[in-house]
């Protein structure tokens, strides 16, 4: 089943680069008592991610923070140094980067694709969601191109 808007977000184990490496970072504490944009992307790296979904969320940063969120993540089924990396790669300090190496919140929201024919195996579709508390209060999903869950509709339904 699909994640929709007015569901609750279940509780998973992800992984984000701490000062030390990979650390856990459970998506309940993630999103409880605030208010997150979270976007995902089929690979850190790969064209579309890198060349337009990501730089949308770098450029409009502070806009989307000055709406009221407290966090901005990112989210793709990578591990977390290639997340870390890519952060580096796309000047994407404000942004909290989520590994979901297993694609298991991916599949708790239903939000997997396969990929497999790109060599890629279980991927995140592209969406964006803005997450109230712990609730989705907008879901963008593309499937082909950055429209719906670009930073510019984000920030038009903050």
């Amino acid at each position: 089943m699909t994640i929709a808007q007015g569901d609750k977000l279940p509780s998973v184990t992800l992984k984000t680069n701490g000062a030390n490496g990979p650390e856990d970072l459970d998506t309940g504490e993630l999103f409880t008592g605030k208010r997150v944009v979270l976007f995902a992307v089929p690979g850190a790296f790969t064209p579309g991610c890198s060349n337009t979904h990501m730089p949308g969320f770098v450029i409009n940063a502070d806009d989307i923070l000055a709406k009221g969120v407290d966090t901005i993540a990112c989210l793709a089924v990578n591990d977390a140094f290639v997340l870390g990396a890519w952060q580096q790669d796309q000047n994407a300090q404000a942004i909290t980067m989520l590994a979901d190496g297993h694609a298991d919140f991916t599949r708790a929201i239903g939000m997997e694709k396969d990929a497999s024919g790109a060599g890629m195996g279980t991927r995140s579709q592209r969406y964006a969601m803005i997450v109230d508390d712990g609730v989705v209060s907008y879901l963008g999903v593309d499937e082909k191109g950055v429209e719906k869950s670009s930073a510019e509709t984000i920030l038009a339904n903050l």
